[in-house]
């Protein structure tokens, strides 16, 4: 399948140095390789012809060390023992580079404080859900269409979505805090986190891969990027 966003990249005008260049004044850390970037998401049917395209800030990091045992629990060790299959479907992948685990996170600007309780603060919670899983359906799909592995976090339960046989909930907050640098507090039982511009009104969501960061990298220089300030 090729994606819109992908034939609009590879046949549309090359981009301002200026725009391929923007990335975030903040949440670069020592496993950062690309980003933060705001990137826009897959536009749907019904927000083709609704104004602003919706825009999710992403980036690409190695994977930290303080979240490797994480991953290990959330995927199940017995599921990432994957080179061999790599090596079945992709002969030369040592050309393209070594194979390691790399973490997405993504992270959008709600428009209404997230802390918040009541009818709104769910249709937002809702129509952010639905930007992620339609982006993270996508660009994952990309990635295992290369013979690779990829896997996104379902932000309801916590749980990957396509590995089966995962019971053990993944920590979004954890997880922006280790490779964003991004900080969080507690309320009662929930730990918030906090965007360094957004505070929390901030919908954060995350990808892995295992593939060479150059595969990963391609795709995600693909991507239309979204104005700084979206």
């Amino acid at each position: 399948k090729t994606i819109p966003w992908l034939y609009h990249s590879f046949n549309s005008k090359p981009q301002d140095n200026r725009d391929k260049d923007r990335v975030m004044s903040y949440g670069q850390t020592s496993s950062t390789l690309w980003g933060p970037h705001p990137l826009v998401a897959i536009p749907s049917e019904q927000a083709a012809t609704a104004g602003p395209p919706d825009v999710l800030e992403i980036s690409l990091h190695t994977l930290p060390r303080q979240l490797q045992r994480e991953f290990q629990h959330v995927f199940d060790e017995r599921n990432l023992n994957l080179d061999p299959i790599i090596q079945r479907h992709v002969p030369n992948q040592q050309q393209l580079g070594p194979l390691e685990f790399l973490a997405i996170p993504t992270n959008q600007r709600a428009r209404e404080d997230l802390v918040a309780v009541g009818e709104k603060i769910e249709a937002e919670k809702d129509r952010l859900l639905n930007v992620f899983m339609n982006f993270a359906a996508f660009f994952c799909e990309q990635i295992r269409a290369q013979g690779y592995w990829a896997d996104y976090i379902d932000p309801c339960s916590g749980l990957p979505m396509l590995t089966t046989n995962c019971n053990k909930v993944y920590s979004e907050v954890d997880g922006m805090e280790c490779c964003l640098g991004y900080k969080s507090y507690n309320a009662g039982f929930c730990k918030i986190l906090t965007h360094p511009a957004w505070g929390s009104a901030v919908y954060p969501a995350s990808m892995f891969a295992y593939a060479p960061r150059s595969v990963v990298l391609s795709l995600l220089e693909a991507c239309p990027k979204a104005a700084a300030n979206s």
